[in-house]
């Protein structure tokens, strides 16, 4: 999809619009009642003492890629497409961001050495609002940190987390907006790309043809959210983080007792980031809903986008592919999913290389083999 688009219920000039009616809900949030201005969003911000500090990782080199492709000057070109349907639950409670222009969009003057672009799907629970919330917000924090775009991880854990602080402070003002919603966001600045999740969206590239995940699914059962959940005093009952949610980390959910306090609790709003350098081997990212993966592999989902991109090129057309595909396989979930290209033409086809070892049987063998099919018939 050329420029920008934000599914959130209207749009204007291709910038995310105010979700809520509440305008005062948030002068508490970033912006001047006097004026409207944005005001800059602090250099840091406290942590719950909960939060345990989530590394960096980053997606290494695959085997068979030449390395010269690491160290050139790649870069993406930038289209990109998303598709949502409710798909059999009674309300629509996704959320998804398309900016291929995310610094232009608004208003700054962009100094990176190629594209700057904005992503995300947020699947909100208990109602819409914070998925809203997050999707209109979290982009802005990040371009109004002093940091940005020299920190890159720091501003978008930054973030995340003055995201959840700051709806927690619109829903002291109007307790109707009280929700939660999962996050997940690509930020692309030049060839750096920069995924962040709190929740079990999910996304993931193809490069060349093999699926390589960019996210880690965040939910309570996991060994590392267990530990991280029981050492803050909460518990995972059913697979349920206190018995009442199947995600271990969320924006939001102020309302439900024992998730979330000042001094912190189980439920973090932390992201976990994952980064790579794009190269020509780099196709294109898939982000979507857990309705998309609960229905779809890593690498069945690429081959199934990776067909269609063949046929049509198109990545707006791709995910509704991703999102119909879904519901022929009866996901039970609404269904969002955005699809972001990075080169001009469609995937190549790949031939698969011939192998270069002969094989043969030699004469010994083949007389073991007739030796053990005449011992079958008698």
């Amino acid at each position: 999809m050329e420029g920008s688009k934000v599914e959130n219920g209207s749009s204007s000039e291709g910038r995310p619009p105010n979700p809520l009616s509440t305008a005062a809900a948030y002068w508490q949030c970033g912006f001047s009642p006097a004026d409207g201005v944005p005001v800059p969003c602090k250099k840091s911000l406290v942590r719950h003492p909960s939060l345990m500090k989530t590394k960096t990782k980053e997606i290494k080199v695959e085997p068979g890629v030449q390395a010269e492709d690491f160290e050139s000057n790649f870069i993406p070109i930038v289209r990109s497409g998303a598709w949502a349907d409710i798909g059999s639950r009674p309300n629509m409670e996704d959320v998804y961001v398309c900016l291929d222009n995310f610094i232009d969009d608004y208003g700054l003057k962009d100094h990176a050495d190629g594209p700057s672009a904005f992503y995300g799907v947020f699947d909100g629970h208990g109602g819409k609002h914070a998925a809203d919330f997050a999707s209109s917000h979290l982009p802005k924090f990040i371009l109004e940190n002093e940091d940005f775009p020299t920190d890159i991880e720091q501003v978008v854990t930054s973030a995340f987390l003055h995201t959840d602080t700051a709806f927690e402070e619109a829903c002291t003002l109007d307790a109707k907006l009280a929700s939660g919603t999962t996050a997940l966001t690509a930020l692309l600045i030049g060839r750096l790309l920069v995924v962040a999740n709190a929740g079990d969206c999910r996304a993931v590239l193809c490069r060349r043809g093999k699926a390589i995940e960019m996210s880690r699914d965040h939910k309570p059962i996991c060994s590392k959210e267990k530990q991280r959940i029981e050492a803050s005093g909460g518990h995972v009952y059913d697979g349920y983080l206190n018995g009442q949610l199947n995600v271990a980390r969320a924006l939001g959910d102020w309302h439900m007792e024992g998730m979330k306090a000042k001094e912190g609790g189980p439920l973090s709003a932390e992201p976990e980031l994952m980064t790579t350098k794009l190269t020509k081997e780099d196709e294109f990212l898939i982000i979507g809903c857990d309705g998309i993966w609960d229905v779809f592999r890593n690498q069945n989902a690429v081959d199934f986008a990776r067909r269609r991109l063949q046929e049509h090129n198109d990545p707006a057309a791709c995910s509704k592919d991703l999102v119909d595909e879904a519901l022929k396989r009866k996901s039970g979930d609404n269904l969002a999913a955005v699809v972001v290209c990075f080169q001009p033409q469609p995937p190549p086809n790949l031939i698969a290389p011939r192998s270069r070892v002969q094989r043969s049987f030699s004469q010994e063998g083949l007389r073991e083999l007739q030796s053990f099919l005449d011992d079958l018939k008698t």
